[in-house]
């Protein structure tokens, strides 16, 4: 029976809105719905009366372009749907023609959503209202939630007019690209357009109680593009500073926008006053954009930089940089005045290997100026300050998914040497390469035997090769010395098992190599002497070699008693012998007679830039031995079974003997072994060169055995050492344990497990340049001054809550490496390096962080290269500070700015650079 009276009530209710819209003109309204969800179709009016959260009465002037007498005609301005929804409960109070959602309320319309604790729609006037409710504690949540397309607000309150689209919206907070804006008052004019009034503009993640931000008085939003602000002050710590703007333009797009890059001011005693890194950022398409900056210096020095970075999704991407600086030295007119260019250019690109599977194109390349590193006024780069060697490389390869495959690549290399000035280039050069063949095999199934196991490859490469001073690059002259030539390589092999335990293998290689640089020796009847012509022509020569090896592996094991730690000691040893025999290739070389007849014996490929032939005949019986010694101990826990451990790793020995030669037939005795140590975190790596013969009374090398001398079985002529390790505060952590724990075997276990746990990453990096770890020091990009010493991924700090506390376990690490070469080859007995470098940093706080590199050179007893760090994380600020203490390169740097690229010029840096010596 209720139900009945329901539906009558809510028919009778229906037709008294259908007959109210009616009288206004409009056409029909409905409503639906089960009082939690529904549709409403309305006629959207202009703004009018309404009432604040406050009480107060506001009123709301028309819009301009609204006409009276539209109102008139019985045809509605716009039909929109609304869909809406509430967790609690939907009203609709037909008097006052409004719809009220309470809790979790949801409205869409178009492109607009709206989340709120409570929605009043008044479809009579076309207004929405939404605010914050109640919980049972009195404290007030669910605050409104206003999106438009991609923009979001977070108000407590808003008022929306659902013809126009205007809105007033009170203690809004949005994010504009990396700008968070809190305002105490907006007006929303149109969906491109928003006023606003008492706003507060920062980086910092937390708006409510930011560390710093620009007070706004009245400005003027355009979301996705820009800000225009009136009279701006900055705030830090909610205390004001004297910066004070009339005006403010804050771009706040997510695509890339050109404009002006604002410079770095300061002064040095070298080179006067200077502006440096003020430019233009030309943002050319989503895919690239350049950098245009110039410095200029007091003295008449100045620089250019013009950089660009590239990325085709998918495809391609890298970037370049070229720096140009004119560096002046003293006053023009007095002595010691000098003037120097130096230049340097880099390039990086890669392709996606998903963009093209079988072809790739890549370039890496670093060179210029040799001194470009040294004198530079707008970067300091440790590591290739003090690397003597640039490389630069160029690269397209191509694989052809044929059987066999082939491989073709072409190359572009440079090596430039920074202290001779020496350039040597190639340019270029091709490789091809074709897969093993095994012509004998079975399509299916293991090879057997001789015949089923030979196979063969085939290789050429081809390439023009310069030397020269840097001073020449891009001169026509760098090619006066150029080398042409072709190297074509067809190496077999096959190999079987003798006797079960013996691997016995034959191997040969055929070598054709092509030239473009004779040589040719002539007497000169008017100066009456030999003299020498470098041709460019072709010339060609062929040889070939051939031999056989043989190998085993034997092991030896040494058990001990049964309740000994050690259990066994076992010994690999690897011999093996190999013969290789190569020809007199006599018929390529040539005579001439000289000016006293006698007839002198030359190889006209002496030039040639794969090697000439020779015409010694060689025989070489080579012997080399392989040890490795392991070990097997219990564990603590018995259950786990035996442990096996590396003593020595790979004590190699190898030498040779020429049976052919006619003195020192037999070559140096090569040595070197390596020692793992704290679970193989700790590698020791040495090795060494003995001579078997004698020296004289002057101390040259005789063709006489030592031990026939009397000086021994051989003398250690050379010998090196080095090794390195990293650890941290966690190294140790394990001593602490294991004094709570001592009688916790399990506990003991995996403390062995955590020691030393950290990766010795760099003792696989290359001493010359381009070092992943700080031994070095950290390179400076003046340029750039955003990204963090320590933090070269530019991440902020995450360990929010513990900002501005204290460690109980402060955080620290440490690098440290050793090297020592000992030269002793005419009875010197000298150490010609012994250094030990060092790099570390030490966390004070969540937010400080402190590190330093340096070294010391225990021959000269004297500190090496010495750099200090210290960085403070200031949430959305960084402050950091370099400095070189001594040395020729002794200098400093402190820097303190935003770190978000929005706002990159409100920093302030001061520098003192090294003293440069043109």
């Amino acid at each position: 029976m209720y139900s009945k009276y329901f539906y009558i009530i809510f028919f009778f209710s229906f037709l008294e809105i259908l007959s109210a819209q009616t009288l206004t003109g409009n056409n029909t309204q409905a409503i639906s719905g089960t009082g939690l969800s529904g549709d409403l179709v309305i006629v959207k009016r202009n703004f009018l009366n309404y009432q604040t959260t406050s009480g107060e009465n506001t009123s709301v002037e028309k819009d301009s372009t609204y006409n009276d007498s539209l109102s008139n005609k019985k045809k509605p301005l716009l039909l929109s749907k609304v869909k809406y929804s509430s967790k609690d409960y939907t009203k609709i109070d037909t008097k006052e023609s409004k719809i009220y959602l309470y809790n979790n309320a949801t409205l869409d319309y178009q492109d607009v959503s709206l989340k709120s604790g409570i929605i009043v729609m008044d479809y009579k006037n076309d207004l929405v209202y939404a605010g914050r409710i109640k919980d049972e504690k009195g404290n007030l949540i669910q605050p409104p939630v206003f999106k438009q397309k991609e923009n979001e607000v977070f108000p407590d309150s808003v008022i929306l007019n659902m013809k126009t689209k205007k809105a007033l919206i009170w203690n809004s907070r949005t994010k504009q690209s990396e700008m968070n804006i809190k305002t105490e008052f907006t007006k929303r004019y149109n969906d491109s357009v928003y006023y606003i009034k008492e706003a507060i503009l920062t980086t910092a993640e937390d708006v409510e109680n930011p560390e710093y931000h620009i007070k706004v008085n009245k400005g003027k939003l355009i979301p996705g593009k820009k800000i225009i602000a009136g009279p701006s002050h900055l705030y830090i710590e909610n205390v004001p500073t004297p910066l004070f703007v009339p005006f403010g333009y804050f771009p706040s797009s997510q695509k890339k926008r050109s404009g002006i890059i604002f410079p770095v001011f300061g002064e040095n005693r070298n080179i006067g006053y200077f502006i440096q890194n003020g430019g233009y950022y030309l943002a050319i398409s989503d895919n690239i954009d350049v950098n245009i900056l110039g410095d200029y210096y007091t003295n008449g020095s100045y620089g250019v930089n013009i950089s660009s970075r590239y990325l085709f999704r998918y495809r391609f991407g890298g970037n370049f940089n070229f720096r140009f600086e004119n560096l002046v030295n003293g006053e023009r007119g007095i002595n010691g005045y000098n003037q120097r260019r130096i230049y340097n250019f880099r390039w990086s690109h890669s392709p996606d290997i998903k963009s093209s599977p079988n072809s790739r194109f890549s370039v890496s390349a670093n060179f210029g100026s040799s001194t470009y590193y040294q004198n530079s006024l707008n970067q300091f780069n440790s590591s290739n300050f003090l690397n003597n060697t640039l490389s630069s490389s160029m690269s397209y390869s191509r694989s052809f998914p044929t059987r066999p495959r082939i491989n073709m690549s072409f190359t572009s290399n440079m090596n430039q040497n920074t202290r001779t000035q020496d350039v040597n280039l190639s340019l270029p050069t091709m490789q091809v390469n074709m897969d093993r063949v095994f012509p004998f095999a079975p399509k299916t199934g293991s090879k057997k035997g001789v015949l089923q196991n030979i196979n063969f490859q085939y290789s050429v490469r081809a390439e023009n090769r310069m030397t020269f001073k840097d001073s020449l690059l891009f001169d026509d002259r760098m090619f006066e010395n150029s080398r042409t030539g072709a190297r074509h390589n067809l190496p077999f092999s096959t190999n079987l098992k003798v006797m079960k335990y013996l691997s016995f293998s034959i191997n040969g290689n055929f070598e054709e190599v092509w030239t473009g640089n004779m040589v040719r020796y002539r007497l000169d009847k008017e100066e009456n002497k030999v003299v020498k012509d470098e041709l460019r022509e072709f010339g060609a020569f062929r040889q070939y070699n051939w031999g056989v090896s043989l190998g085993t592996t034997l092991y030896g094991t040494f058990n001990f008693w049964r309740t000994s730690v050690v259990q066994s000691i076992r010994h690999v040893l690897r011999p093996s012998l190999t013969y290789g025999e190569r020809p007199s290739f006599q018929q390529y070389f040539d005579q001439v007679i000289d000016e006293n007849g006698n007839v002198r014996e030359y190889n006209p490929f002496e030039n040639s830039l794969f090697g000439r032939p020779s015409n010694n005949r060689s025989r070489n019986l080579g012997i080399a031995v392989s040890n490795l010694f392991e070990a097997k101990v219990k564990q603590r826990d018995t259950a786990k079974g035996l442990k096996k451990i590396k003593l020595l790793n790979n004590v190699n020995l190898s030498t040779s003997y020429n049976f052919e030669a006619e003195s020192f037939k037999l070559a140096p005795i090569r040595v070197n072994t390596g020692v793992s140590l704290f679970k193989g975190k700790l590698n020791v790596n040495m090795a060494g060169v003995l001579d078997p013969y004698a020296l004289d009374g002057n101390n040259s090398r005789i063709d006489t055995y030592a031990i026939s001398a009397g000086q021994g079985l051989a003398r250690l002529t050379t010998a090196n050492i080095n090794t390195g390790y990293s650890f941290n505060n966690e190294s140790f952590a394990f001593l602490k344990r294991k004094k709570n724990t001592k009688n916790s075997e399990d506990e003991e276990d995996e403390e062995e497990e955590e020691e030393g746990n950290l990766e010795d990453s760099y003792l696989n990096d290359p001493l010359g340049g381009g070092r992943t770890d700080d031994l070095f020091g950290v390179s400076e990009d003046f340029t750039n001054r955003q990204n963090s010493s320590f933090n070269t991924k530019n991440e902020p700090s995450n360990d929010e809550p513990n900002r501005g506390k204290y460690y109980t376990n402060i955080p620290w690490s440490l690098r440290v490496s050793y090297a020592l070469t000992y030269n002793n080859t005419s009875q010197q007995s000298e150490i010609t390096n012994h250094s030990l470098m060092f790099s570390g940093d030490i966390s004070l706080t969540p937010s400080w962080k402190i590190g330093a590199s340096s070294g010391y050179d225990l021959k000269r007893n004297d500190f090496t290269y010495t750099q200090m760090r210290f960085e403070r994380d200031l949430k959305s600020w960084r402050m950091n500070f370099s400095w070189v203490p001594f040395s020729a390169r002794s200098s400093w740097h402190f820097f303190i700015g935003v770190r978000a690229s929005i706002l990159s010029d409100l920093k302030y840096e001061q520098r003192r650079p090294p003293d440069i010596t043109l």
